[in-house]
């Protein structure tokens, strides 16, 4: 999966940059445009890289659309059979958010995102058996000790994306998303010892900074495939810890900075366009 990450990464670096000259129907045009701003004496030269020369999406464009995950760790899923014997565990999580945006320039979107996610996981039995490796160490829980964690959460946030298409009919793209988003959510911590349960339950507010990237297709002429990467960002959260009468009993705050690809942020997303502005242009051809 971090190769697929790279890969994509380098596509779209690769799509950002080119030579000063380009080939042009079978010629070669120098691609450095000379610009001067009225008000200075300096004549300023770029070179244009041609990143919007094939349209993915067209201005004024309405754009709605669904992503989601879902995923599910087992017993069967770990590789800790060789020292965790009787091993029982399992959860899910499941991500679900709707979104709506507009083409305020060709390739360039902006659009509100909703959110809800649910994750629930459960730990009933083990047994940590070194061997000889540490002169034979045992350790073991039995059937009386449980561990059971629930959490549902809500969020929403506004996007900018920016789309590069990779072919001149505008049907594959890559795309490259900035998220500012925040969320409020429950969970609940659950201890079960000596034939009772203690529980935990916390208040959750988040706000977040991220960056997406992504890949995108016409699998229809109005109809998108999207699958984007969550690579991380700056993130602030809230924490209010009650015990199991919904006591206060304490809050924390906290605040990370990280880019690293996270695997329950892979999402597999279907966008309408609603209005396509690539099938008037084909039949006014």
């Amino acid at each position: 999966m971090k190769k697929i990450v790279i890969l994509l990464i380098a596509a779209m670096l690769t799509s950002a940059a080119s030579a000063q000259t380009i080939l042009i129907g079978g010629k070669q045009h120098d691609s450095t445009v000379v610009r001067k701003h009225p008000r200075s004496p300096f004549v300023i030269k770029r070179i244009d890289r041609e990143i919007n020369k094939n349209t993915f999406a067209y201005k004024n464009e309405w754009m709605a659309g669904v992503s989601a995950s879902y995923g599910t760790l087992s017993t069967d899923d770990t590789d800790l059979g060789v020292i965790l014997e009787g091993l029982k565990l399992g959860g899910s999580i499941v991500n679900v958010k709707p979104y709506f945006g507009y083409f305020y320039r060709n390739n360039q979107l902006v659009g509100a995102r909703f959110g809800y996610s649910h994750m629930k996981a459960h730990f009933d039995n083990a047994a940590l058996n070194l061997g000889d490796f540490i002169n034979g160490i045992e350790f073991s829980t039995n059937e009386a000790v449980k561990i059971n964690y629930l959490n549902n959460s809500y969020s929403f946030g506004f996007f900018h994306r920016s789309y590069v298409a990779i072919d001149s009919r505008g049907r594959f793209g890559v795309f490259g998303e900035i998220e500012l988003s925040g969320a409020i959510g429950r969970s609940e911590f659950g201890f079960f010892y000596n034939d009772e349960w203690n529980i935990g339950i916390s208040d959750l507010y988040k706000v977040r900074l991220s960056f997406n990237p992504g890949l995108a297709v016409y699998i229809f002429p109005n109809v998108c495939a999207t699958v984007s990467f969550g690579l991380g960002g700056l993130q602030y959260n809230h924490t209010k810890q009650y015990d199991g009468e919904n006591k206060f009993t304490g809050s924390r705050d906290f605040s990370k900075l990280k880019f690293r690809l996270n695997i329950t942020e892979i999402n597999i997303g279907i966008n309408i366009h609603l209005w396509s502005k690539k099938n008037e242009l084909k039949l006014s051809k």
